[in-house]
């Protein structure tokens, strides 16, 4: 039920992002093509950029939380974590690769051709999409509070990453538009789309990394991993925990593999009963360790003197 509401918010923050992007998305594209700036341009496709990759994250919460079946024993929390791969890739081609070449191509412009006229539509537009914005990040950054960073939802994550990302590439437009304005000189507003390039492949890098991570099978933090090895070893029945595997399958679904030493002593015919006890109390305990499995071996009795 907590994860059904947690999913509630995310999608309500992902909701929220995708409208402001797909107005401001429009704006800057009009306001792009009068002007011929290319950084308004630049900034025009980070937005459809990040429209798109909103489309993914909803497309992530929606899929992810169906229920187990014989082809995937262990559900679907991992297409969180490919959606968000996605969304990092959709930033870098998109947005990046598409603001190094409206910078490139304005550095080959003579700076005459081009005509400032239009800029000042440009800025406006500019300062309503940093305001629209910031209102989005503000959202999502409070919903992430008092969150741990391993915890954090992918597609919280990313549009977490993305505002930030438009913020300062909004930031960067002005700043390059405002510099053609009172130089002529179109070199300022190349650089402008050169650093919201190289700002947008970074960003992407960035998801990218987490999201590979996450999806060849991360373990939990190991704050978690302390805890899980400390309640073992405080049972009663168990006399060593020799390994413990976990492994993140999803936002509220974590596996969890021991193998652990009986204490001398115990029956073979309890084996089955004492598993069966420890799985239930550390699932009471960590709902989120919702797949436990216990190799249980009987230790070596102990020799007097």
């Amino acid at each position: 039920m907590a994860g059904s509401a947690a999913d509630r918010r995310t999608r309500l923050t992902v909701l929220v992002a995708l409208a402001a992007n797909l107005v401001i998305a429009a704006a800057k594209t009009v306001g792009g093509l009068a002007s011929g700036s290319p950084a308004l341009l630049s900034e025009a496709a980070h937005s459809v950029a990040d429209s798109l990759n909103e489309v993914f994250l909803l497309a992530a919460l929606r899929r992810s939380r169906r229920p187990a079946d014989a082809r995937h024993p262990f559900g679907y929390g991992k297409e969180r974590f490919f959606w968000a791969l996605l969304a990092a890739v959709g930033i870098f081609v998109m947005g990046g690769c598409f603001s190094f070449y409206q910078g490139l191509s304005a550095l080959r412009r003579d700076d005459h051709d081009e005509s400032p006229e239009g800029y000042t539509a440009g800025l406006i537009v500019l300062g309503v999409a940093f305001v629209a914005e910031a209102t989005s990040l503000t959202r999502a950054l409070h919903q992430a509070r008092g969150e741990k960073p391993g915890s954090l939802d992918p597609a919280l994550r990313t549009v977490i990453a993305e505002d930030s990302t438009a913020v300062l590439g909004v930031t960067l437009a002005m700043a390059g538009m405002s510099l053609r304005l009172a130089t002529g000189s179109v070199v300022w507003e190349a650089m402008a789309s050169l650093g919201i390039g190289l700002l947008l492949v970074y960003v992407a890098f960035r998801l990218g990394r987490d999201a590979r991570d996450q999806l060849i099978g991360e373990a939990v933090d190991p704050e978690l991993r302390r805890e899980l090895v400390g309640f073992l070893m405080r049972q009663s029945e168990i006399d060593n925990v020799a390994e413990l595997l976990t492994m993140r399958l999803g936002m509220d679904s974590v596996l969890v593999a021991a193998r652990i030493d009986l204490a001398p002593g115990i029956d073979s015919e309890r084996i089955e009963e004492v598993s069966m006890r420890i799985r239930e109390a550390m699932a009471d305990r960590w709902p989120q360790a919702d797949q436990v499995f216990l190799d249980v071996t009987n230790a070596p009795p102990r020799t007097g003197l």
